[in-house]
């Protein structure tokens, strides 16, 4: 069924910036889990502890994709092979590639009344085509990965880096993000932001604004 535009909102010369996962995208489904888990072969309250245990070095772009899926193996008592890691990395990676139609929605209305928007996102290198070549790339003016930059939220330093590039002060920096540490991060340093929990939330906020 098509989704109905809404109505422009219009917030210059503030500068919206959003994160990506489960803001823009929705969060890996239960299958996409159990998908990776299977393919691991360990069990899953282990897996996921080394998985996230060592997420800060990927979307730091400090530690390689093979050298991550080694240490998360270590820490479960498995060695995967070059393979393994090909395999695990492209069911992870999947995972993250979805969208959330409500989110975008919001999106167009911001572009629509003229709002500049940006994304700012702790991942890795990989997804840098995903998030500046995407459907919905030209949305924003900038597209900011931490696994380029080799700086992650919730530290000051990306979001006066992302602040600094859009030339703009920090109290027209309004940031979404679904964890509310990157939030406060972003109002540490003199912006406002949104903690993420739907669309319908976000719309609402946006608009209180006007």
């Amino acid at each position: 069924m098509p989704t109905t535009d809404l109505a422009p909102i219009s917030l210059s010369p503030r500068v919206v910036v959003f994160d990506y996962g489960e803001v823009i995208s929705r969060e890996p489904t239960t299958s996409d889990r159990a998908l990776l888990v299977d393919r691991a072969g360990v069990a899953a309250e282990p897996f996921w502890t080394a998985y996230w245990a060592h997420r800060d070095g990927l979307d730091r772009g400090t530690t390689s994709i093979a050298d991550y899926w080694r240490a998360v193996g270590h820490d479960t008592g498995v060695e995967f092979a070059a393979i393994d890691v090909h395999e695990l990395w492209a069911i992870d990676h999947r995972s993250w590639l979805s969208v959330d139609p409500g989110t975008l929605g919001v999106l167009h209305a911001l572009a629509a009344g003229g709002t500049r928007l940006a994304l700012l996102s702790n991942a890795g290198a990989d997804f840098v085509g995903w998030l500046r070549h995407g459907s919905f790339a030209p949305l924003f003016e900038r597209v900011f990965v931490s696994g380029e930059l080799q700086l992650v939220k919730p530290g000051a330093a990306i979001y006066e880096h992302v602040i600094a590039e859009l030339g703009i002060e920090a109290s027209d920096f309004l940031f979404v993000d679904n964890k509310s540490e990157n939030v406060e991060g972003a109002r540490a340093v003199g912006g406002d932001g949104h903690v993420f929990t739907d669309a319908a939330a976000l719309e609402s906020w946006l608009r209180s604004l006007v």
